[in-house]
C-alpha cells in the first residue's frame, strides 16, 4: 500500500489509531491532484456527484462536480469530507481471524488461507445441516452489479433461499405500497418536477439533516410561490420555513391521511375523470374514510382539527402537487398503510404521471433504489421479479443457465434470519455492508444470535461492530476503489468511477465473492473479469421485468448523465417520469400507464392500527429515532471522519421543556430512557421543537451508547420492517454520567 500523505501520518501520530480525524485537517492541503476522478458520494440516497482528487494513489481531497445531474455541484457536511475515510488508520488491510489472545481479539491471516477457511466451513455446515442453513445478509449501499451477484452467489453458488439485505430497515414498506398501488416500485417523478408543483407535502421526512440536497428542491418550488406542508413529530428544519406544520403523533399517520381524504371528498376536491379511466378501487377506500371525521382524525393523530381543515384544502385546491415521504411513516408495524394512505390522497387528486405533479420515496442509503432490484431480497430476482412466480423463475434461470426447479424459493426477512438461528435452523452466516448489532432493534438479541452461530464471516472495509463478532474477517472495498452502477433517488442509474486500487490486500467485494465460490469448487457463472460483465448479464436478466435495464449501458450513462428505467432498448432514452399517457411498459403493454394488466392504479382501503407498543402508565413517553445530518446509518465511516463527530459527537435524548420541567431534567443532564428492553443514560437536549409526549435520539452509535438496545422488533406483516418510530418509553434524570462517560470510544 502506498503510504498516506505526510499530513495524514502526523494526524496519526498525533491522534492515535483509534480517533477520527479532528475538526479542520485538510488532507488536501498544498497537494496538487494527478487526477480528478467524477463519480458520486458514497452516502444517501440522492448520490450527489464529486470529483475526488487523487494524489500518489490516494484520495487527497474533492472538487465540486459544477454540472453533475441532481446535484450541480452541492454537497452536504458528510459529502464534503467522506473523501477522509480512505486514510483512516481503522482500514482493513488484511484478512483476520478471531484470536482471543491477540490485541482486540483478532490477528492477521493471509487471504488465501481466510478464503480457504471460509469455504471449508460453509461446506461444512450445509453438508451437515443443508443449503439453507447458511444464510447471507447483504447491503443497500452495494453498487447494483454487487447486489445483483449477491442474489446470484446465494442462489446458485450456496443454493440457500435464506438471504436478504439492510434496505429490509428502509425502503421495503414503501416498495410493498408502490406495488399494490401502481404495479412498480420506482420514484413516479425526476426531482426537477418539485420546483413546479403548487403544493408540495412532505410526511415523515427529516429532509434538511437527511436527504439535504433535496431541500433545495423544495426550496426552489417555495420561491415559485408553492405552498409547503410538513408532517412530523418534530420540527424539523425544514418544517421551520414550511407554511403548514402537522405534529402527528408518531405511527397515527394513516389516520391523517384517512382523514385528509375524507374532507376531500366531502368538498369534491377530488378528479372524478382520472379516477374512474385511471383507477380501480375508490369506492371502497372511500366508503372507508367516511368514518374519519376531522374530529376522529384530530383524537387519533394529535393534531388540531382546524389544521388538518387547513391541510386538506390546500392539498385538495391544489392544480399541481408533490408528495415526499421516507422512513417516518414507513419505519412501523403498519408501514405499508401509512404508504397506502398517503397515496390514496395522490390518486384522488389525479395529480401524478405529468410534469409538476408527483410522488416520491426518499431512499436512504446509496443504492436503496437499485439494491432492491435486482435479487438481494428474500422474495425477488433479477429485474423485480417475483421468485415464487414460475415464469419469472424461469427468464432469470435461463440466463443463468440453471434449472429452474433447482433455484430455491423464497427466504425470510433479515430480522427473522436472527430468529431462524435461536431455533437452530441458521448455522452459518456471511455479512456484506451490513451493521445489524448497530442497526437492527432489539440488538442486544441479535448479538446473543450472532455468538450462537457455528460460523461467521464478515466482508468490510472497516471492523464494524457486528464484525467483532465474526469467526473471519475479510477486507473489502470503499465505494472509490470499485467502478459500477447505483440507482439513485429519482429513479436514475448513474455509473460509479474508480478512483484508487485497494490497499494492503483488500479485494473489491465482488473478487471476495468469486473467490470463495472457486474455493467452494462452484465457479459456475462466478468468473466475471470486471463489473462491466456482471453488468451486462444484468441487463439481459432484466431485460423484460418490472425493473428493465436492458438497454442501459455504461456509455449510455455517462453520454447522457444518468438514465432513467425501464429502459427496454438501446434505442431507448429510458423514462424519467413514470405514469404518463402513452407510456409503454412490460406489464399493461399499452393498456395504460400503471404495471397492471389493464393499465389502471390501484386504491387500496389504507386501515388504522396504533403501534405495536402503545404508552402506558409505566412507559407514558413515545421514543422515536432517526438521523443527524452529520452522521449516517451505523456510523461505521462517519463517525471515523473528524469533522463529522466534532459536529455531533455524541447522541442526545431530545425531549420538550414541559416534560424537562415535569422530570426535572435541565439541558446537558445525563438522562436515562428506558423502554421494556433495556436502558440507555446519555445527556438531555431541551427543545421547543418536539411534543411534549415524544422523546427522539439518534441512532447512529454503538455500544452502550446504542438506542437500537431499546427499539422494539414488531414489523409490519407484509414488509417486514421493524418498528424503529414508536415504542414506550419512560424517562428520568441519572444520578450521574454512566461508567463508559468521558472514555475513548473505540471505534466500531
Amino acid at each position: 500500500m502506498a503510504r498516506p500523505p505526510a499530513e495524514a501520518l502526523d494526524i496519526i501520530d498525533r491522534y492515535g489509531p483509534h480517533r477520527s480525524y479532528p475538526h479542520g485537517v485538510r488532507l488536501d492541503a498544498g497537494l496538487d491532484p494527478d487526477r480528478l476522478v467524477k463519480t458520486h458520494c458514497c452516502f444517501c440516497g440522492q448520490q450527489c456527484g464529486i470529483q475526488l482528487k487523487v494524489k500518489d494513489e490516494q484520495v487527497v481531497g474533492f472538487e465540486p462536480w459544477m454540472d453533475a445531474p441532481f446535484s450541480a455541484g452541492r454537497l452536504c457536511p458528510k459529502g464534503v469530507r467522506r473523501y477522509l475515510q480512505g486514510s483512516h488508520p481503522d482500514r482493513l488491510l488484511t484478512a483476520l481471524r478471531r484470536d482471543p489472545s491477540a490485541p482486540g481479539g483478532f490477528a492477521p491471516m493471509g487471504y488465501e488461507e481466510a478464503v480457504a477457511r471460509v469455504a471449508a466451513e460453509i461446506g461444512r455446515i450445509q453438508e451437515a445441516h443443508g443449503r439453507d442453513a447458511f444464510a447471507v445478509l447483504t447491503g443497500a449501499s452495494l453498487t447494483t452489479e454487487k447486489a445483483y451477484l449477491m442474489g446470484k452467489f446465494a442462489r446458485v453458488c450456496l443454493g440457500t433461499r435464506n438471504i436478504d439485505y439492510n434496505g429490509r430497515l428502509c425502503m421495503v414498506s414503501a416498495g410493498a405500497g408502490n406495488k399494490k398501488a401502481f404495479g412498480v416500485d420506482r420514484a413516479a417523478n425526476p426531482w426537477s418536477d418539485i420546483p413546479k408543483a403548487e403544493v408540495v407535502w412532505i410526511s415523515g421526512a427529516n429532509v434538511a439533516e437527511c436527504a439535504p440536497i433535496t431541500t433545495d428542491y423544495v426550496w426552489q418550488a417555495r420561491e415559485h410561490g408553492a405552498k409547503i406542508i410538513v408532517v412530523d413529530p418534530r420540527i424539523t428544519p425544514i418544517a421551520r420555513t414550511c407554511d403548514l406544520f402537522l405534529p402527528v403523533k408518531p405511527g397515527r399517520d394513516v389516520a391523517l391521511f384517512n382523514g385528509v381524504l375524507h374532507l376531500m371528498i366531502e368538498n369534491d376536491w377530488i378528479d372524478h375523470e382520472f379516477i374512474r379511466a385511471r383507477t380501480v378501487g375508490f369506492e371502497k377506500v372511500a366508503e372507508h374514510v367516511r368514518e374519519w371525521t376531522p374530529r376522529r382524525t384530530a383524537e387519533a393523530t394529535g393534531i388540531a382539527e382546524s389544521t388538518i381543515r387547513r391541510a386538506a384544502e390546500m392539498w385538495g385546491r391544489a392544480k399541481s402537487s408533490f408528495l415526499l415521504h421516507a422512513r417516518g411513516i414507513e419505519h412501523h408495524s403498519h408501514g405499508v398503510q401509512n404508504v397506502l394512505g398517503a397515496i390514496n390522497m395522490v390518486l384522488a387528486s389525479g395529480r401524478i404521471g405529468r410534469e409538476g405533479c408527483g410522488y416520491a420515496t426518499i431512499t436512504g442509503q446509496a443504492n436503496g433504489q437499485g439494491g432492491r432490484e435486482h435479487g438481494q431480497k428474500c422474495d425477488q430476482l433479477p429485474g423485480g421479479r417475483d421468485i415464487a412466480d414460475p415464469a419469472h423463475r424461469a427468464a432469470v434461470a435461463k440466463v443463468w443457465d440453471v434449472d429452474p426447479d433447482g433455484l430455491p424459493g423464497p427466504g425470510v426477512d433479515a430480522y427473522e434470519i436472527f430468529r431462524e438461528v435461536e431455533r437452530g435452523h441458521v448455522k452459518g452466516l456471511l455479512s456484506i455492508c451490513f451493521n445489524p448489532k448497530v442497526s437492527l432493534p432489539d440488538s442486544d438479541y441479535v448479538a446473543r444470535m450472532l455468538d450462537k452461530l457455528d460460523f461467521y464471516v464478515a466482508i468490510d472495509f472497516f471492523l464494524n461492530d457486528t464484525a467483532r463478532h465474526a469467526d473471519v474477517v475479510l477486507p473489502g472495498s470503499l465505494h472509490e476503489e470499485d467502478e459500477g452502477t447505483v440507482t439513485q433517488i429519482e429513479g436514475r442509474i448513474i455509473k460509479i468511477n474508480k478512483a484508487v486500487a485497494c490497499p494492503g490486500e483488500a479485494r473489491q467485494d465482488w473478487r471476495i465473492i468469486q473467490d470463495i465460490a472457486a474455493a467452494l469448487g462452484r465457479p459456475k457463472g462466478f468468473t466475471f473479469r470486471e463489473p462491466r460483465e456482471i453488468f451486462d448479464e444484468l441487463r439481459r436478466a432484466s431485460a423484460g421485468g418490472v425493473c428493465d435495464y436492458a438497454g442501459v449501458t455504461y456509455e449510455k450513462i455517462e453520454r447522457q448523465g444518468g438514465v432513467f428505467w425501464p429502459c427496454p432498448a438501446d434505442d431507448h432514452p429510458g423514462t424519467p417520469r413514470l405514469f404518463e399517457e402513452g407510456s409503454w411498459n412490460p406489464v399493461a403493454r399499452g393498456a395504460g400507464p400503471y404495471y397492471f394488466p389493464d393499465g389502471k392504479a390501484r386504491f387500496n382501503v389504507a386501515a388504522y392500527s396504533p403501534p405495536a407498543e402503545d404508552v402506558d402508565a409505566d412507559y407514558p413517553l413515545m421514543l422515536t429515532t432517526g438521523r443527524v445530518v452529520s452522521q449516517f446509518l451505523s456510523g461505521t465511516q462517519t463517525r471515523r471522519i473528524g469533522p463529522l463527530v466534532d459536529q455531533y459527537p455524541e447522541p442526545r435524548i431530545e425531549l420538550h421543556p414541559r416534560l424537562a420541567a415535569e422530570l426535572g431534567i435541565a439541558d446537558g443532564d445525563w438522562a436515562t430512557v428506558e423502554t421494556r428492553r433495556g436502558a440507555c443514560t446519555l445527556r438531555a437536549m431541551v427543545v421547543t421543537t418536539i411534543r411534549p409526549d415524544v422523546i427522539f435520539v439518534p441512532y447512529h452509535w454503538a455500544g452502550p451508547k446504542s438506542i437500537n438496545r431499546l427499539t422494539v422488533s414488531a414489523q409490519d406483516p407484509i414488509s417486514k420492517i421493524p418498528e424503529y418510530k414508536v415504542c414506550a418509553a419512560r424517562l428520568s434524570r441519572a444520578p450521574g454520567p454512566p461508567d463508559y462517560a468521558g472514555r475513548l470510544e473505540p471505534q466500531q
